[in-house]
Order: structure tokens, then sequence, then C-alpha cells
């Protein structure tokens, strides 16, 4: 048989006994972020470790990525701009005054009003600091400023465009499009800002507890945000009202997900549940018995989410459970997955392990992930694991 057709289950060390923090997936490779202040990057294929990226000074907690340019936030409080291909870091970008906890980048788009916004690609960061920065993206051609750095002038303002203020505690997650940037904050509000004034264009108000999470839907105007009290809003952009309140998760709701026509919430209560987000009913509910909802990702046609000890996937239309992809295991830190692979970073044994599960040809999840193979560092099978 063809081995691109064949389904494949392979898994490697990754990071030690650290946390990943971040998990970013594409056709060749496979990019993690970890508290052990490191970046890794292996063949998605092989599972060889391909480089490390280093620098950062405390712990990777928000990663991204826009062609050969990754960028990365930090608890040293930096962002850093790498150049995927080489290696090197590029840039430092400084200014925040606690952990970047949170990063988006943002491609000119057509906005509402048909205007195309922004003008030029922006990285956007947020911070436990309560505050928003709105930086130029590099450009490729840009010489590398790192060194710069290092010698100890500051170049971090030639991309600095705005600082956003107002929130009045830890900015736990952003959401941006066009010329709108959503953030939620533990100061329990929801804030919807106009990125080329800065100025918040309105403050909502209506969660009783800290936000974890928003999302954003800019062709109907609206975004969502999950809070500790329990609730999902959904609220109007235009003009900041609350359109509904969602009701049924029993614990913190950490993570949301706006995407392919769904709104999918996840919760500490162990479950998983979509939206209608015209009325604001649930439609299914995908529940999982054991700890909190850690990671998920869904698309048009499933629901893969992790918890303490097993990776489980659902029939996103019906809610039926299709199969455990995981299981055993200490913890499910991050998962991704595209038409082809699912890729997890889990905790076995005491030991961090990223496990790629290879669909092969059929690509929808469903075929046996037959035995599950070990590399080392070099891509090569590990006997006896």
């Amino acid at each position: 048989m063809d081995s691109e057709a064949e389904s494949r289950h392979l898994a490697f060390r990754a990071h030690g006994r650290h946390v990943v923090t971040c998990l970013l997936l594409d056709s060749d490779e496979i990019l993690t972020g970890s508290d052990d202040t490191n970046i890794n990057m292996y063949d998605v294929q092989t599972g060889a470790l391909q480089k490390i990226f280093q620098g950062h000074d405390g712990g990777v907690w928000a990663m991204k990525q826009e062609g050969d340019i990754l960028v990365s936030g930090s608890t040293d409080r930096t962002i850093r701009i790498w150049s995927i291909s080489s290696g090197e870091c590029l840039h430092v970008l400084r200014g925040h005054t606690s952990t970047v906890r949170c990063l988006a980048i943002l491609n000119p788009a057509t906005t509402s009003d048909g205007l195309v916004m922004p003008e030029r690609p922006l990285i956007i960061s947020a911070s436990r600091d309560s505050t928003l920065r709105v930086w130029q993206l590099p450009n490729p051609d840009d010489l590398p400023t790192y060194q710069a750095n290092s010698s100890g002038d500051d170049v971090s303002s030639a991309y600095l465009l705005n600082v956003l203020t107002g929130h009045q505690n830890t900015i736990r997650d952003i959401a941006a499009h066009g010329d709108t940037i959503v953030s939620g904050s533990f100061d329990c509000t929801v804030r919807v800002w106009r990125i080329p004034t800065g100025q918040t264009v309105h403050r909502l108000v209506g969660h009783t507890q800290k936000v974890y999470t928003v999302a954003l839907d800019h062709e109907s105007r609206r975004c969502v945000s999950g809070s500790m009290d329990n609730s999902v809003k959904i609220w109007c952009l235009d003009t900041g009202s609350c359109l509904f309140t969602l009701q049924g998760h029993t614990s913190l709701v950490g993570l949301l997900q706006f995407s392919h026509g769904f709104l999918v919430s996840a919760a500490a209560d162990g479950t998983l549940r979509s939206w209608n987000p015209d009325d604001g009913t649930c439609k299914t509910v995908f529940s999982k018995r054991g700890g909190a909802i850690t990671c998920f990702q869904h698309d048009s046609q499933k629901v893969i989410g992790g918890s303490d000890r097993t990776l489980k996937m659902w029939d996103i239309n019906t809610g039926e459970h299709l199969r455990e992809l995981l299981s055993d295991l200490i913890g499910v830190w991050q998962v991704q997955f595209d038409e082809r692979r699912c890729v997890a970073a889990v905790q076995r044994n005491q030991l961090t392990y990223i496990e790629v599960l290879d669909f092969g040809a059929r690509r929808d999840g469903m075929q046996d992930r037959g035995r599950r193979i070990v590399v080392d560092a070099h891509g090569c099978e590990i006997e006896g694991l």
C-alpha cells in the first residue's frame, strides 16, 4: 500500500517534563512553545527535531505564524520575531511590563464599510500589564534589530503604533479583524477597540467574573465571550448590546471558537457545547467524563477535544462520539489538526510527548491508528517504547 495512504501514529519526546503552552501545525512542520523558554520545530512526517529557537528568558505563552515569520510572546515581557527558515531572531519588541499573554497577526482585510484595513500587516499583543500594543509587522527585508537591542539601542518604538489602555486587570484573550480588536480581561469586561484611533468603541459589561476567552464574527458584526461566571455572551459590535447570554455550562468557560459556521465553547465542567448564534440556543452537548476541557479544535465535520486523560473526537453535527484518539494520559495541553493529521501535546509518565495521528488517505480520523511508533530527535524509531 502507498505509504501516503496509510494511517500512522507517531510520537516523540519534547521539552523534557515542561508544559507545551503553544502549538502550531502546517503541512511540513510542527512548532511548539514551552514554559522551558524554548520553541522547537519538528518534521511533521518523521518527528525529527529540526530547530530550537532560543532567546526568551521566560516561558513562551503565545505564538503566531505568518509565512516564514514566527512571532512569540513570553513571561520575559518581550515579543520576538523569528525567521523560521534560518532560526534567527530578527527583532525583539519591548514595552510590556508583564507577561505577554496573547498575540494576533492581523493582515489587511475588507471591513464592513468596504475598506481594506489595516493598510499593512500588524501584530497585536496583550499582556498581564492590562494593556494592548499595536505594532507593525516588520518586513522580511528589514535589517535584523536583535543585535541593536542587545547593545542597548531600543528599536521597539520604530514598530510600535499604539498602546491601548483601559482594562484594569490582566488581558486573557484577544481577537482581531480589519480595523477592530476585541479583548477579554480579568476585570470582568470585554472591550471593542478601533485600531486606527486606538480608542475603545464599546466597554461590554455583563459578566460577573473574569473573562477568559473571546471570539469575533466579523461578518455578522458580533463578538462572543466566555467567563468564570459559567456563561457565554454574544454581543453586537455596532451597539455594544448583549444579544444573548448562553447558559448551560456549570463551570468556567475557558475556550471559544467561532468558525466554519459553528460556535463552540469548552468549559471546566468537562463538556463542549455547540450553539446557534442567531437565537442563543444550545444545539449539541459533547460530554467528556473527566476533568476540564483543556484544548479543542473543530471544523465543519468534527470536534476534537482533550482533558486530563484522553483525547476524543465527536461528530459536530450530531454530537455522536466517534472515537477515542488517545488514552491513558496524565494531561492534554494542546491540539491542532488539519485535513490529514491531528497533533497533540500530552503528558505521559511524567514526560512530555508530541503525538501525531496521521489518518491517511481517508482523512476522516476513523481508521485504526495502528501501532504507536516512538522516535528520537533524529526521527529514528526507539525500540521497546
